[in-house]
């Protein structure tokens, strides 16, 4: 029971502090863009990190194990909770004619990766062939997701980066206005090959993503050996788009492997440290400004966003 309460706590301080500069957040919207920071006098900079050791993930470290580095330079932490925040995220179904044969594998799967959603949270349905179709806007009704995934019908080629493109811009919408509404932010992303009918080049893709407040899970779903060949493109794409925001792509060869990709996601978005810090870094030169994550215990690794545009103005 203590501990349970200390929990409780330790997620009412989260809430606190964040809902504390909601209101100077939106006032700054803007610049909210630049990166994952809400602005109150002070650039607060909050990271959701995974930390895991030997392939499970750790779960019980205490603030004392960890050091934020920006730019090399020792950042003193100001929240530290293990208490996770209710999410907002947007699954991204590749509906191209490729998927023919493994889609009702791929909804079965994404359907029950839906069903694990908490009462707090939300998620949106996005399927993608040569357009981008927003099939269930945010909601936390499970059965209404559910309908959504099974409207999915593969057909036409792959427009991959608009589909993520409009995911972002969808997420950014989704602002705080109150404590209840503070949110953690995901795109879980699944696609079977490389792009091949966008208009959005992958640059501007990936500048938006590390712009954003958005970890990208993608799974890569090959078959056979021509399709692993030509995958290379696409192999590259999501590993970056995850890498730089602090989520992860997994690639499997057999559809009937989706459910468990799935459940290791959910898993450890179920698994991370809220932590946030104020930057001592006075620049407001908009740069690029890189963010390392160590550990104090042995064998534990930590993965966060890579950084964030510092920012801009007076």
């Amino acid at each position: 029971m203590t501990l349970r309460l200390a929990s409780l706590a330790r997620g009412k301080r989260l809430v606190a502090l964040l809902a504390a500069v909601v209101a100077s957040a939106t006032l700054v919207a803007a610049q909210q863009g630049q990166g994952g920071r809400i602005r109150s006098g002070v650039e607060l900079v909050s990271l959701n990190v995974t930390v895991s050791d030997g392939g499970k993930y750790v779960t019980d470290l205490t603030e004392q194990e960890f050091e934020i580095f920006e730019d090399g330079a020792r950042q003193k932490l100001t929240f530290f909770s293990r208490t996770q925040l209710p999410i907002s995220l947007a699954l991204l179904l590749d509906t191209s004619a490729s998927m023919d044969e493994r889609m009702g594998i791929a909804q079965e799967a994404a359907i029950g990766f839906a069903r694990q959603l908490h009462k707090e949270d939300q998620a949106q349905v996005i399927d993608f062939d040569s357009q981008v179709r927003i099939l269930q806007s945010f909601t936390n009704d499970a059965a209404t997701l559910e309908k959504a995934i099974r409207q999915t019908t593969p057909n036409g080629s792959t427009s991959l980066y608009n589909a993520i493109y409009i995911s972002l811009k969808e997420l950014k919408k989704v602002r705080a206005t109150g404590a209840s509404d503070i949110r953690r932010q995901a795109i879980v992303l699944l696609s079977d090959g490389d792009d091949t009918s966008s208009l959005i080049e992958f640059e501007e893709v990936l500048d938006l993503a590390k712009r954003s407040e958005t970890a990208i899970y993608a799974i890569g779903l090959r078959a056979g050996e021509i399709a692993r060949r030509e995958f290379k493109e696409a192999e590259f794409v999501l590993k970056q788009l995850a890498n730089e925001t602090g989520g992860r792509a997994y690639f499997v060869n057999d559809a009937r492997e989706l459910s468990k990709i799935y459940q290791t996601i959910w898993d450890e978005l179920s698994s991370q440290y809220s932590v946030a810090y104020s930057s001592g870094n006075p620049k407001r030169d908009g740069a690029w400004r890189r963010i390392q994550v160590r550990l104090l215990r042995p064998n534990a690794t930590a993965r966060t966003k890579q950084g964030y545009y510092g920012p801009t103005g007076s």
